[in-house]
């Protein structure tokens, strides 16, 4: 409950304020998000199969966003930024889908 309450809080700050991105972060904050969505949907699977913990997924949360924020930072360093950005994405790409069919099957039996 306490989860969701502060989703509902954040978002409405967010809404209320309307933060902007400073320019040379915009590159990362896709990568971020994705990031953060790979660890979001490998906690529900977690859950679901009745394996979660909290500290994990923190960590998991955490460090994903952070490898892949590094990843793209190092790519544009290497002047190869979109290349590797578009790694990323489909490396967690394929791990979101990954555990939205083991969530789907989970809850549907099929």
């Amino acid at each position: 409950m306490i989860a969701v309450l502060g989703l509902v809080v954040g978002a409405m700050v967010g809404l209320f304020f309307e933060p902007a991105v400073p320019v040379g972060l915009q590159p990362y904050l896709p990568i971020a998000v994705v990031a953060a969505l790979d660890a979001l949907f490998g906690g529900l699977r977690a859950l679901l199969d009745g394996t979660f913990n909290d500290r994990v997924f923190i960590v998991s949360f955490l460090s994903n966003v952070v490898v892949a924020a590094l990843i793209v930072f190092l790519g544009d360093q290497l002047g190869v930024g979109t290349q590797l950005s578009t790694g990323v994405v489909v490396v967690l790409g394929i791990r979101i889908f990954s555990n939205a069919a083991a969530i789907r099957r989970h809850l549907f039996k099929a």
